[in-house]
């Protein structure tokens, strides 16, 4: 799939092994900062645990963006369990080839690549160390023809480990992070270990995400508070991070996810739809000022 430097290179058969093994990495570099100067903002979706809704999340701040008419790009970088190709309905598509480069597929106008485009069977279990996939994301980087975007939003997967790390040390400047959690002190106390993560590597954190915040009653759309509320937004001001907003449990969440319909389209009106898409807002805002925007900034 990806060009090499040394096979249009008229001197490599007189380089030793390891010139022709640095080349490569030069080229690598240079292709992958060629790609990365398309792109104006790098917003990464991460959460402590898994189970808080991050990957339906960032599949809604996606959409949302791109009816902002903004170009925008998805890239699941959630290898062992990629979910967005069903949370979108593009199960079972497969990225063309072009010029020694994967297009990534398109849904009304969303650009998107993930690992679950490429693998031969969806049950197929990805048995990686960190090094393989740290290569894989390189070439979700390197290799794949994002063109010029606005916005490119990645979906990690839980936790601070390999995929988080590459994928920071990848992208570079302009990046930021939109951390997810649900108000129970179980996914708190994880996604505070995030805030300190991105401290530590330096990523600006764009804000919190409280998902599954009250619920929407499918009779009368009405948001009930039948669930703890505002345990990320008063987690969000001790560690004096800005917080983006709630969002509530909506039993056509589920429904949109599991038929491809992401719910800022299927139930554009509902009050889970409307907050997705105030912190859409809001997050554009981030994008351009890290420090300002609207929402409540932790004191």
């Amino acid at each position: 799939m990806a060009d090499s430097a040394c096979s249009s290179c008229s001197q490599s058969g007189s380089c030793s092994d390891t010139e022709k093994q640095q080349c490569e990495q030069d080229h690598a570099k240079k292709k992958m900062a060629d790609n990365l100067a398309l792109i104006k903002h790098k917003i990464l979706v991460m959460s402590g645990k898994g189970g808080v809704g991050k990957s339906s999340t960032a599949a809604n701040l996606a959409l949302a963006l791109a009816q902002t008419g903004a170009k925008v790009g998805l890239m699941d970088i959630d290898l062992h369990g990629p979910s967005i190709p069903t949370l979108l309905g593009l199960e079972g598509q497969h990225p063309p080839v072009e010029d020694d480069s994967m297009v990534p597929v398109e849904r009304n106008g969303l650009k998107v690549m993930s690992i679950g485009f490429l693998v031969a069977n969806a049950d197929d279990a990805l048995i990686w160390r960190g090094p393989v996939k740290a290569g894989v994301i390189q070439q979700f980087i390197k290799d794949v023809k994002w063109g010029e975007l606005d916005y490119l939003v990645v979906d990690c997967p839980p936790g601070t480990g390999d995929e988080p790390l590459s994928i920071v040390q990848m992208l570079g400047e302009n990046s930021g992070a939109v951390l997810v959690t649900t108000p129970q002190k179980v996914a708190l106390v994880d996604v505070r270990k995030s805030v300190t993560f991105c401290r530590q590597v330096k990523l600006p954190v764009y804000g919190i995400v409280e998902n599954m915040s009250g619920f929407v009653c499918p009779k009368c759309n009405e948001v009930v508070d039948i669930f703890k509320k505002g345990g990320g937004q008063k987690m969000a001001a001790e560690m004096t991070v800005p917080f983006l907003g709630q969002v509530p449990i909506d039993p056509r969440m589920v429904d949109a996810g599991d038929n491809g319909t992401p719910v800022v389209e299927s139930a554009a009106d509902s009050p889970t739809a409307v907050a997705l898409k105030e912190i859409c807002q809001e997050l554009m805002l981030r994008c351009i000022n890290p420090g300002g925007g609207t929402a409540d900034l932790a004191e």
